[in-house]
């Protein structure tokens, strides 16, 4: 006897290891086996692909793999259109808006005679527009309309101001006055058309046929009425004179635009 303990079986020298209760090791140098679910990869093995991708985390492709190939060309799509840089020089860091689109001082900018403008519209303007800023106002306007024997109120420029550019900045361009002073020789020749006594006023009769002519069909009642408010005198010979005729048309145009 050899004075120590006896052995169990299998633990001798030279002897082969009991099996591995939780699973035999691989052998050093065979292939990996299939890692059970719930393993970590064995370092270097290449990642393995989910059984199923969450809609709402896409899984990104693995580092270092080729970047997705572009479509293959097509001879027959037209190339793209190659549009202009967009130019934000005014230096607001905005893009420009439509120059006097919506604008309240669209009306400050000065405009242009149209082609073919009178020539003596062309002087008149320029003659009232002693600052030479492209714009008279509404004293000017008065003087301008009062060389070509066009006399009117203060009350009936603003109005005629108003009815032209739209605006009541007081002010008015070349365009603008341009048209004004068409219309105002279209509303004398009007006037004078139905002043058949050449009295230099018409009636109510005459009014009233003047309006339709203009396309106003104003009843008996509300004739009378304007016939009385812009009789200068006070209602007593039921006429009027041509300056009042005008403020009325333009009171008219702005009530049929409201």
């Amino acid at each position: 006897m050899s004075g120590y303990p006896h052995q169990p079986s299998g633990y001798g020298y030279g002897q082969p290891p009991p099996p591995n209760p939780y699973g035999s090791a691989t052998p050093y140098g065979a292939p990996p086996s299939q890692q059970p679910q719930g393993y970590a990869a064995p370092y270097g093995a290449p990642p393995q692909q989910p059984h199923s991708h969450s809609p709402y985390a896409p899984v990104a492709a693995p580092y270092g793999s080729a970047p997705p190939s572009a479509p293959p060309y097509d001879p027959h799509k037209p190339p793209k259109e190659n549009k202009p840089p967009k130019d934000y020089s005014s230096g607001s860091g905005y893009p420009p808006s439509a120059p006097g689109y919506g604008s309240p001082f669209a009306s400050l900018v000065p405009s242009a005679f149209p082609p073919g403008t009178d020539p003596n519209v062309v002087a008149c303007f320029k003659i009232a527009d002693q600052d030479g800023s492209g714009l008279i106002d509404d004293k000017e306007l008065q003087r301008a309309l009062s060389s070509y024997d066009q006399s009117f109120s203060l009350r009936t420029v603003h109005l005629l101001m108003n009815h032209f550019t739209n605006s009541n900045a007081k002010k008015i361009g070349p365009k603008e006055f341009t048209s004004l002073f068409y219309s105002l020789q279209s509303w004398r020749d009007i006037f004078e058309r139905f002043d058949r006594d050449r009295s230099g006023r018409i009636d109510l009769t005459e009014l009233r046929e003047a309006l339709l002519s203009l396309g106003f069909a104003v009843s008996p009642v509300v004739l009378d009425l304007l016939v009385s408010k812009f009789d200068k005198t006070g209602g007593k010979s039921k006429a009027i004179e041509y300056d009042n005729f005008i403020e009325l048309l333009l009171i008219m145009c702005l009530a049929g635009t409201n």
